[in-house]
């Protein structure tokens, strides 16, 4: 098992990274040697050391990736797979365009990269047709958990309805006599804590998942010893749970596994990287979309009456105020009369330039003023407004610890979650806002960022 942002990762799904990206970057050989007529020492001067193929490979694995086209339903050869694999290639090709011109070193010429546009698709496909009929082959690691009610629920249908992932469930320990036999998530409930050699040697158990709501009853250590000196992987629930689904249950979660656990690191210098990053993307992104940001002003103000772009206090990094810039998408003193609400799904007080703006989440983009003075990041917990900060903080627990770093322009909730407006909503996002504190670091920033992306092309959970 590989694990990568502290993610499962099977056999499977490494399998299929590699194997399509030695694909992708055969298919991209193919392409320059058809545009060579098939001259191999053409190719090889052209692409010294296989620069420009390494590049095409790369770009290509993660627009794949911002694709989603390796979750398991993707694998599956349909029409939905077609279109995004279609999409993903049309995005590689553009960013390629972009990468070519600003890196010379990896410049390909046009008609090679249109033979590619054409060849990496048509050869992914044609692999994944072959995939899709031998994966059911591949072996699955046998998983046992021990408790049946709560976080031991919750991880079996996460395992029983992601086959993909490489597990299978062969069900559950509990030493409740009641609940011998019952069934939980289809497999059930298979012996007591005096069962569990036998359940291991008989259904070749490969791992143990511990997720009991209070171990200090009756955990079976001895048992849980000797398994571990066999060979089975023995792990906590809420460590399985959180690689398997991205978030850290707040219903589970008790202070001294935050506390042993691996993560939670703030070191100093992935915070000057971080903040490096935020202030020349922000600088970048500004200059890009000044006629946007100048149309959309003016647009605004044509509409309705009031300033194109307003303040609002937000809580930053370590409880701070700050004032957040956005571009005004309601009415002019929307909340006169009402005090501070959530944003509704068919809310009135949207103006109609308001609904375009924000559904392609333009009303965010003054917001790099505030990454370029330092208030915020472009990736971390969205910043919440103090009335609802105190509310929330009356009834979620840990929910401060959003706030132990800068705010983002986008986050790990934001792409995980769609927009939120219920405290439900709120609990719900902060287990991934948690997830990502205890897991930052730049590569999973780059993901959330490419993430981020489709989300905003496709404008889903805008509001």
């Amino acid at each position: 098992m590989l694990f990568m942002l502290n993610r499962h990762f099977s056999p499977k799904q490494v399998l299929v990274v590699l194997s399509e990206g030695v694909i992708i970057f055969a298919a991209a050989l193919l392409s320059a040697a058809i545009r060579f007529r098939l001259d191999y020492g053409s190719v090889v001067n052209y692409d010294p050391a296989f620069l420009k193929t390494g590049a095409i490979t790369i770009t290509y694995l993660v627009s794949f990736s911002a694709f989603d086209l390796y979750s398991a339903e993707m694998y599956r050869p349909g029409r939905v797979m077609f279109v995004k694999l279609l999409a993903a290639s049309l995005a590689a090709a553009l960013a390629l365009s972009s990468i070519f011109y600003l890196l010379p070193i990896f410049f390909t010429w046009r008609g090679i990269l249109l033979i590619n546009t054409i060849t990496t698709p048509a050869a992914v496909l044609f692999w994944r047709w072959i995939f899709g009929s031998i994966s059911k082959q591949l072996p699955s690691k046998n998983v046992l958990i021990i408790g049946s009610e709560g976080l031991a629920k919750k991880i079996g249908q996460e395992i029983y309805k992601s086959t993909w992932d490489g597990f299978r469930l062969v069900g559950f320990i509990d030493d409740d006599p009641e609940k011998q036999g019952v069934s939980i998530v289809n497999p059930g409930v298979i012996g007591g804590y005096g069962d569990i050699m036998r359940v291991i040697d008989a259904e070749k158990i490969d791992m143990i998942i511990v997720a009991l709501p209070d171990r200090r009853a009756k955990l079976p250590m001895a048992a849980l010893l000797d398994c571990k000196l066999k060979g089975v992987e023995v792990e906590e629930g809420e460590t399985f749970n959180e690689r398997m689904t991205g978030q850290i249950p707040l219903n589970h979660l008790k202070p001294s596994w935050m506390v042993f656990s691996d993560g939670f690191k703030s070191l100093r210098s992935r915070k000057i990287v971080k903040r490096m990053f935020d202030v020349a993307l922000a600088v970048v992104c500004l200059v890009i979309s000044l006629p946007v940001l100048v149309l959309t002003a003016l647009i605004i103000r044509l509409e309705s009456k009031g300033a194109s772009i307003f303040s609002q206090v937000r809580v930053g990094e370590n409880g701070k105020l700050f004032n957040i810039y956005k571009f005004r998408s309601m009415c002019a003193d929307a909340e006169a009369k009402s005090g501070p609400v959530w944003a509704g799904a068919t809310d009135d007080r949207v103006t109609r330039v308001g609904r375009v703006i924000r559904k392609i989440r333009i009303d965010e983009l003054p917001q790099l003023i505030n990454v370029i003075k330092g208030d915020m990041s472009f990736v971390g917990p969205r910043p919440e407004r103090p009335f609802f900060v105190q509310k929330l903080k009356e009834v979620i627990p840990y929910y401060e610890i959003r706030t132990v770093v800068k705010p983002g322009l986008t986050g790990w909730a934001q792409v995980k979650y769609p927009y939120g407006a219920t405290v439900q909503d709120a609990l719900e996002k902060l287990q991934y806002d948690i997830y990502y504190i205890k897991n930052m670091s730049p590569l999973m920033d780059v993901m959330i960022f490419l993430r981020t992306i489709k989300v905003v092309l496709t404008g889903r959970g805008a509001r």
